[in-house]
């Protein structure tokens, strides 16, 4: 439309702000109202500003005349477009300018008493003054009026130029015409038929359309399907006379989404009929994106796309609750990834990122579209299934689930398989709050693992006791090293050619103040997942260390402990045990006195460190052996890449040895290669006489196990030890 449009059309456009045949200052002394002056400054919460920020917006924003909202040193918090463009300054006010500022010097006496009086009384203040943009030049009478809010902490200003009324209208024409062809805001004007009866150059622009296309348009033919739902509602409220702010799309010429905040209000005619509606139109199309996307990186899984910890447990509160509300049943699904680490350290993290996102693909094929499947982080992943009518059903999918997690990955480099364990807690029957059930599903999901893996667990009383002991064990182990609860007991490892005890294994007890003698397997867990695992492994060896100096001294100086060496501590840093070589020459110990005994599954924990570490223990002189060697997770070429200076025989080897000669060929071949890689072999776990004579056969070294000794007290040790052994009946 051209700049220099008829000014009927601007007319309407004041119309719809200020209504008509009334006098400006009457009709603006009645829209005002003392709550939105006095939320700037009374410390109203965010919410009840932003109420009033809209309120302002929507009465003043296009008034013909000047409007401020100031403080109580006549800063300006707020103006209207037409007291902007009077001063010149930008509506937001950034450089934060007091109004007096722009008042010439020699009305100031005047401005300060229409403002003192206007705070101590009732009444509307007047005063004449002279408005100028910048101090010393020739500015331009004006008419102030000033009354304070109900709370005495703002003022309100309206300004008019002190011209004549056919001066003062066309300026104001002039005015408008300016701010609706040049404003920032779109300005759409609609007929009572919802057909475009105005837009200003920059609505235009922003749907991507000429002016003259968009006049008479039907405001449906900007919208999609949704949109024009909306709009028979908004419709009908306009004609009620409802003003509306809201959010709302439109569609671009070129078919692109158009996100706009709106401020709408109905125009009516002197008699009150509706005419239609004027709108004030931003684009916050990209503000919006913005949103979403932050959205999306709060609820959603960057990796798989999943809903992530905080949006499953927004959803899992609403299943609850609907639950609650429609009596149904619902299940909760824990599922942790079997040997999902091993596949990260060999293959890389972007191979492992790989298969977690496979691996939520899959979870996601074994339910329903209505159900929610989660990951939490790591390799941990949960599902809600609702509204259940019988649980018949859950097993089937749990088990579909670890059907598909178990077929292998098919990866650039390689084809990794992996299994999972799956908890599964029930609402009602395991617990009514949300958080309950999560935790009840995470310890069915940790009793599924420590069954065997690849298999799913339902939550029970049994695994609630388990998990609350599980529990009070982490809080009592912190305090257990410093009420020195810990003991160290020893098992005699024999040699077999002499029959004489030549070393032996430091076996960790705590001695419970309530529970009793506990033995590793009842609390070493916990000290691991508790992050207690390097404290205490530093107190074994600096015990076990001062043990070998008591028995050097008195068995002899070839006498050797050996301490247990965990993976977390392998992969904790080689500072934390750097004191021990140290520790050990203030004892006056040869470093060959202690050997550190790894797992052999400790070796698949991550080849690059562990070579690093055992190479820092080695470095030391301190000795290391390989303990359960045999049962799968090493191959021969570790025992050289690792350098293992001792071989510990698992003692699944010996439990058929006497009866199944293939079990004795193998036993001997281990021993024969051992020997010839340079290394000493212990058998661990020997029960019998018949084992101790097949082994000493094969050329073993060494033998350990109860058929001399289980794990003794130092004291019984040294009896033992002084007494000798007791000849065995197949020697």
């Amino acid at each position: 439309m051209d700049e220099r449009a008829p000014v009927t059309e601007l007319t309407a456009v004041r119309r719809s702000v200020v209504g008509t045949g009334e006098d400006n200052r009457g009709q603006l002394e009645r829209l005002e109202g003392g709550a939105m002056v006095s939320a700037l400054r009374s410390g109203l919460g965010a919410d009840q500003l932003s109420a009033e920020q809209t309120y302002f917006n929507d009465i003043y924003l296009l008034a013909p005349v000047g409007y401020f909202v100031l403080g109580l040193d006549t800063t300006i918090l707020q103006m209207n477009v037409v007291g902007a463009d009077v001063l010149g300054v930008p509506r937001a006010n950034p450089a934060r300018l007091p109004l007096r500022q722009f008042v010439a010097e020699r009305f100031h006496g005047d401005f300060d008493a229409m403002v003192r009086n206007a705070l101590n009384t009732s009444q509307p203040q007047q005063c004449g003054v002279q408005i100028c943009r910048v101090p010393g030049q020739q500015g331009f009478a004006a008419t102030l009026r000033a009354s304070a809010d109900a709370s005495a902490q703002a003022i309100r200003v309206v300004l008019e130029l002190a011209e004549g009324k056919l001066a003062a209208l066309e300026r104001s024409e002039e005015r408008f015409r300016r701010i609706v062809h040049t404003a920032e805001e779109g300005i759409w004007e609609i007929d009572a038929t919802a057909r475009t009866s105005f837009v200003n150059p920059k609505m235009a622009s922003m749907l991507g359309y000429a002016i003259e296309d968009m006049l008479g348009q039907p405001l449906v033919a900007f919208m999609d399907e949704e949109g024009r739902s909306i709009l028979e509602q908004n419709i009908a409220r306009r004609q009620r006379g409802m003003a509306e702010r809201h959010e709302f799309k439109f569609l671009r010429s070129d078919g692109g989404d158009l996100w706009t905040s709106l401020i709408t209000n109905p125009i009516y005619d002197a008699d009150g009929a509706y005419l239609g509606a004027l709108a004030l139109v931003t684009d916050v199309t990209a503000s919006r994106a913005n949103s979403e996307l932050i959205w999306q990186k709060a609820n959603y899984d960057a990796l798989t796309a999943l809903p992530n910890r905080h949006m499953f447990h927004d959803r899992l509160n609403y299943e609850v609750r609907k639950a609650q509300r429609e009596g149904l049943q619902l299940a909760l699904l824990f599922i942790d990834l079997d040997d999902f680490k091993q596949v990260n350290d060999t293959l890389g993290h972007e191979q492992g990122d790989c298969v977690l996102i496979e691996a939520a693909r899959r979870i996601s094929n074994c339910v329903r579209t209505s159900d929610t499947v989660a990951r939490l982080g790591g390799d941990e992943f949960t599902v809600i299934l609702p509204a259940l009518e019988q649980t018949a059903g859950i097993e089937r999918i749990a088990q579909n689930m670890l059907t598909q997690l178990t077929r292998p990955f098919l990866l650039e480099a390689g084809a990794p398989t992996i299994s999972a364990s799956i908890g599964i807690a029930l609402y009602p029957n395991d617990g009514h709050a949300p958080e309950e059930l999560l935790r009840n599903a995470d310890q069915a999901m940790y009793a599924a693992k420590s069954g065997g893996s690849n298999r799913y667990s339902y939550f029970t009383a049994e695994l609630q006791m388990a998990a609350l002991q599980r529990l009070q064990t982490t809080l009592d182990l912190r305090g257990a090293l410093v009420a020195q609860q810990f003991e160290l007991h020893y098992q005699p490892i024999v040699h077999l050619a002499s029959g004489r005890i030549e070393r032996a294994e430091a076996l960790l007890r705590w001695r419970h103040p309530e529970r009793g003698l506990l033995a590793p397997a009842d609390f070493l867990p916990q000290a691991e997942t508790g992050g207690m695992m390097l404290e205490v492994g530093d107190w074994v060896f600096r015990h076990a260390a001062r043990q070998a100096q008591q028995w050097q001294q008195a068995f002899g100086s070839a006498f050797q402990i050996s301490v247990n060496f965990s993976a977390a501590q392998l992969r904790g840093e080689a500072a934390l045990y750097s004191g021990w070589c140290e520790h050990v020459q203030q004892l006056a110990l040869s470093p060959h006195s202690m050997v550190i005994e790894i797992k052999e599954s400790v070796l698949a924990d991550g080849v690059t460190r562990v070579v690093e570490r055992l190479r820092c223990l080695r470095e030391t002189g301190l000795q290391v052996a390989l303990d359960n060697f045999g049962n799968g997770h090493a191959s021969l070429s570790h025992l050289k890449q690792f350098g293992i200076d001792q071989l510990k025989l698992d003692r699944s080897f010996l439990a058929d040895i006497v009866t199944d000669s293939g079990e004795l060929a193998m036993c001997e071949a281990l021993v024969v290669m051992a020997h010839k890689l340079g290394l000493r072999v212990v058998a661990e776990g020997v029960e019998t006489a018949a084992q101790c004579a097949l082994l000493r056969l094969t050329g073993c070294d060494y033998v350990q196990g109860y058929v001399y000794a289980g794990a003794l007290t130092p004291e019984q040790f040294e009896q033992l030890y002084r007494k000798g052994l007791p000849e065995l009946d197949h020697f």
